[in-house]
Formats: C-alpha cells, structure tokens, sequence
C-alpha cells in the first residue's frame, strides 16, 4: 500500500501520517518528489485502517500495491535510483562501464588489465577473486589474495571494484578491499547470503538467476533492500533456455520491463550471457539502445590463455573498439560516456 500526499503537502502533514502507521507497528518508506511525497507502507496492513488514513489533512489517495515486493517497487520509489560506488553513480544519465577479467590470475596482470580498461572509459574493475565454478576442478579464485590485487589496481588507476562473493567469509573479506560486492545468478535466491549482503554497508550488484522470473528477481533485490542497503544494481546475464548456440539467451526485453516495475538501475553482461566474444560487441551496442544503466564486460590481455571464460573475453584492441563505438549509441539515448 502507499500513501500518495496532495502536492506540496506540508511536513506536519507528512509527519503525521508516517507516525500514525509507526505507531500500529508497520514501516514507512518515504519517496519526496518535487512536488508530491509517497509514503510506502511495509508490514501487515490489517493493523491500519484506511478509512483513518484518508482523513488525515493533505492525503490525496490511497493505492493498494499487488506485488510482493515494496522497497524495489517503482510505485514506492517514482524517481530512478543513482548508486554511487567510489567516484562514479550508476543509474540516469550516465553509462557505466565494469570491465576486467573473470578471475584474477596474478598481480601484475590485473594492473596491465587495469590499466587498458581505464584507457578506454571504464570506471569500475571488475575481477573474481572467489569463483563458483560447475566443474569442482575448475580453477576456484585466489579469495583474499586476489582482493588484494583488486584493491591495489583500483587505487593505481582511479578505478571503483567489484568482486563476486559467495559466503558470509567471503563477505566480510571484501568489505575491507573492495567498493561494491556481486552476488552471482548461482545464488540469486540464496536468502541468507542476499541479507547477508544487505547488513555489509557495500552497494551490490545482484544478477539474474539462470532460470528467474523477474518478479523472482525483484524479490531478491527486496531481501537486501530490507537489509536498510537501498543501494542494488540489477544485472541482466542471459537466462537458460532451450537455445544451445548461446551460452544463455540474452534477454534484452528484461530492461523496459524493469523500467515499468522498479526504481533500481539496470546493467546488462553480455559476456556471460553469449559465451562468445564475437557476440560481446552487438549485444552491448542493444543493450545501450534498450536503455540500460550500464554494461559488465569481461576483458583480458590473453583470452586464449585465461583460467576462467577465455572465450568470452574481449582483449584490449577489441575492448577499444567495441567503447568507441559504444558513443553514438550513448549520444542516441542521451546518455553520457567518456
């Protein structure tokens, strides 16, 4: 349920509304717009009446809200969310650029990798340092080691870090090297780790389950939303299907239909999502053009010798490439980059 006030409402007004519903022990989540405030309201909505809450001076309309999910919800939070991670805000305006290697191999590799992507516009380093692989005799991350490098690349080169975390031990690793944390599509309805990540104070990018909906998504980013962290990215990475000449289908339509849903920004990884480095490039190009917030690219300075997703990953002349062309598309959806 939310709670729409009559235009330029005034504070006591606002006030006493929110305190009314505090008071029957619910919470309220406050979203003030230029000239109308929405009060959400989270909890068990018998305990109000809302025949008492439209009498309250300045209350223009009450709307019920069918979804499950509150916090993520658009009809609670109008306005798109910016995240800021380090120096850079994901979200209106701004395409984001998250580009690194799958894993982090050895410290000066990532710093060569770190160099190269700043060069050509990215602002965040992306780089797993703790890998859940399929096989168990894949290559598995170097964990803190690898943070380590992470943190050192960024602070060389201006970069804000992102790393995949898998544990409440990964977690409280990352924290102490990296800017934001990743929970990855393996563990998307992973509950514990999800309100784990929402108490460690990091901004986290939560990708799309292999085989999610997206109001199974939504409800994940609301676990860590609930956490008091409003601070989540959608990643949109390709979702399984019966198509094999993909890694995964890449779903585009994933990004307007966020858009009518939530307020939370969205990026697309379409590394992941084609398995191939010959797609990488188209797929990001429509990824822009369907209006994402940001992409998450995978690059290397060997791919034919890299531990983990080497075919997928762009190398530098490539990565160059693909963000010079990336500007008319930018330009087209008034976005800006580099």
């Amino acid at each position: 349920m939310i709670i729409v006030m009559k235009p330029r409402a005034s504070e006591q007004s606002i006030q006493a509304v929110t305190r009314y519903i505090e008071e029957n022990g619910l919470q309220t989540h406050l979203s003030e717009g230029e000239e109308v405030t929405i009060i959400g309201i989270v909890g068990d909505k018998t305990k109000i009446s809302t025949e008492n809450l439209i009498i309250f001076k300045d209350v223009d309309r009450i709307v019920p809200v069918t979804e499950s999910y509150k916090l993520a919800n658009k009809k609670f939070h109008p306005e798109p969310t910016a995240v800021k991670v380090g120096g850079t805000s994901i979200g209106p305006g701004n395409l984001t650029i998250m580009a690194g290697p799958c894993a982090v191999e050895k410290e000066e590799q990532l710093l060569d990798i770190a160099r190269a992507v700043k060069a050509c516009g990215a602002t965040l380093l992306r780089g797993g340092a703790y890998k859940p692989r399929t096989s168990p005799y894949s290559f598995q991350g170097l964990e803190e080691e690898g943070l380590r490098y992470m943190q050192e690349a960024g602070k060389a080169f201006g970069l804000a870090t992102i790393c995949e975390v898998v544990s409440q031990e990964a977690i409280e690793a990352a924290v102490k090297y990296v800017d934001m944390i990743q929970i990855g599509a393996r563990n998307m309805q992973n509950f514990i780790l999800l309100k784990e990540a929402g108490q460690s104070g990091l901004p986290v990018l939560l990708k799309r389950g292999l085989c999610a909906t997206i109001d199974e998504w939504l409800n994940a980013a609301e676990y860590i939303i609930a956490e008091g962290n409003p601070n989540v990215v959608l990643c949109e990475r390709g979702i399984r299907t019966f198509e094999t000449a993909t890694r995964n289908t890449l779903d585009l339509s994933a990004v307007p239909v966020l858009r009518t849903k939530t307020h939370l920004p969205v990026i697309v990884d379409p590394s992941h999502s084609t398995g191939s480095y010959k797609y990488v490039a188209p797929m990001a190009k429509a990824a822009v053009a369907c209006d994402a917030d940001g992409l998450m690219i995978e690059v290397h300075n060997d791919p034919a010798h890299a531990l983990s997703d080497g075919p997928q990953s762009l190398n530098f002349e490539k990565f160059a490439a693909l963000t010079g062309e990336l500007k008319p598309f930018c330009e087209l959806m008034g976005r800006s980059f580099l």
